[in-house]
């Protein structure tokens, strides 16, 4: 397997070289985005959750904090996203049932997305994100300049780390979650091709 071939199908990255080939590269950019990225989510949470908790005594304050966590759900989507495209890992996305209840009323809607813990794992992510995304972009820029004849290896062993925290907080949370999203993903294909079998 050449070096600028995709991942293998077992989700792993190929062996990291001294060489700084394509892979590496999504690598150190993952890493240099680190750092803006978890800035942007560290102050959405804390807004949010400041918000919301501290208005929690009022009428508005747990309905924006239920909507801050869809917000962080969103969230929690774009970094599947983002590790995805630059660092190959596969992540099922967590079911959208938390979403899906608002047609049952207002009070189901915000008690199902105040315990929804595909949102609050998004949470913790975006906590733990700033410290680490600090140290990534702190040690990949001082490689880039200095320890560049080691850094395809700094560069793999901080995203394997990053493609742990990945696949621990922001992958469905149970077999049964995962089972859920499937189905509903199945279900989009089987309308989609009725609606064009209708078409026709």
């Amino acid at each position: 397997m050449t070096s600028s071939s995709p991942a293998p199908d077992n989700d792993r990255p190929p062996p990291a070289r001294f060489a700084l080939d394509p892979w590496t590269w999504k690598e150190i950019s993952y890493l240099l985005s680190n750092l803006p990225v978890a800035v942007a989510g560290f102050v959405y949470t804390v807004f949010m959750i400041a918000v919301g908790v501290g208005l929690s005594l009022t009428v508005v304050g747990l309905p924006l904090l239920a909507g801050g966590l869809q917000g962080a759900r969103l969230l929690g989507r774009a970094e599947r996203g983002r590790a995805r495209a630059l660092l190959g890992v596969r992540i099922d996305e967590p079911s959208a049932t938390a979403l899906g209840r608002r047609d049952r009323g207002v009070l189901p809607w915000l008690w199902s997305s105040l315990k929804d813990p595909v949102a609050w794992r998004a949470v913790l992510y975006s906590f733990m994100r700033l410290p680490w995304g600090v140290l990534t972009f702190t040690v990949t820029l001082l490689s880039l300049f200095v320890l560049w004849p080691v850094l395809p290896f700094t560069a793999r062993l901080l995203t394997n780390a990053d493609r742990a925290m990945a696949r621990g907080l922001l992958s469905p949370s149970d077999e049964l979650e995962r089972r859920i999203a499937e189905l509903e993903s199945d279900r989009g294909v089987v309308v989609d091709t009725a609606a064009a079998d209708l078409r026709r």
